[in-house]
């Protein structure tokens, strides 16, 4: 123990076990605390690279995230080294460990991490898709009215969106991702990365929708979405921005959520916008 404890942050394979680096093996050899997303996949990871885990192993998952913060960050404080994994990953990203690392910075703890594989960054290569500039979105809504809201505000993007979806949602995921960014968008799913199944479909939105609601896609998914296309810089006429705005109101947004869409999509103000509907 030292008089300054050390949090560790380990970037765990994400599916094959030879992906984890030499400084992965390392700090699970020497961590006196362990704080893990599954402690049995922990321990068969660590059987796998035939590394003896001295420290205490604890669990740190969503449901226990909250209340063990405090707990780890106490131990930190106290001297001792913390490494955190994920079952996958990168910790922090869509995953536990956000308020981790925000706890023991605010206790003056030094954060470091041992980089390592990332679900993220490993499909937008595979996808084919551009690279240069992409933005994460992780996990969308749940509840498909939810879903559909977050879509629209994301049908301009114009760079490569990436997400995590589970696949029990997936097919339900793509029908609306084609019908707010188009059916013909390009978009590549990437299952089970690194596994031995490991499968990538590249398609337009619309096949791949169809594709997941007739084959139900199993596994860890990853759904890379190519950004929205450049649009010219015409303005449309105020008739027409007046049916835009309409079309979104009588599919349910309010007219202030529509104007803002509608503005977002032409490039426009929304005050611009705003005049033309109310004139």
């Amino acid at each position: 123990m030292s008089e300054v404890g050390r949090l560790v942050l380990l970037g765990a394979p994400l599916g094959n076990p030879a992906d984890a680096s030499a400084r992965f093996r390392e700090v699970l050899a020497a961590a006196d605390v362990v704080a893990a997303e599954d402690t049995r996949r922990l321990t068969r990871l660590a059987r796998d690279l035939d590394v003896t885990v001295p420290g205490r192993i604890v669990s740190y998952f969503e449901g226990n995230e909250e209340r063990r913060t405090p707990e780890l960050a106490d131990v930190l404080v106290a001297g001792y080294t913390v490494a955190l994994v994920t079952d996958g990953g990168m910790p922090s990203v869509s995953d536990p460990g956000y308020r981790l690392v925000r706890a023991a910075l605010d206790a003056g703890v030094p954060v470091t991490a041992a980089p390592g594989p990332s679900a993220v960054t490993t499909a937008l290569a595979l996808s084919g898709l551009p690279c240069d500039r992409f933005c994460f979105e992780g996990f969308l809504p749940r509840t498909p009215g939810a879903r559909r809201s977050r879509l629209r505000a994301l049908a301009a993007e114009d760079r490569t969106l990436v997400f995590f979806e589970a696949p029990h949602r997936i097919a339900g995921a793509l029908a609306d991702l084609a019908e707010a960014f188009g059916a013909d968008r390009p978009a590549a799913l990437c299952r089970e990365l690194t596994k031995t199944y490991e499968e990538v479909v590249r398609r337009p939105l619309g096949e791949l929708a169809e594709w997941a609601a007739e084959g139900d896609p199993r596994g860890e998914i990853t759904l890379v979405v190519a950004g929205a296309p450049a649009t010219p810089a015409v303005r449309p006429d105020d008739e027409t921005l007046r049916a835009a705005v309409a079309e979104r109101e009588a599919a349910g947004l309010s007219r202030r959520d529509a104007i803002i869409e509608v503005a977002t999509a032409y490039g426009l103000r929304r005050r611009e916008v705003y005049a033309v509907v109310h004139s």
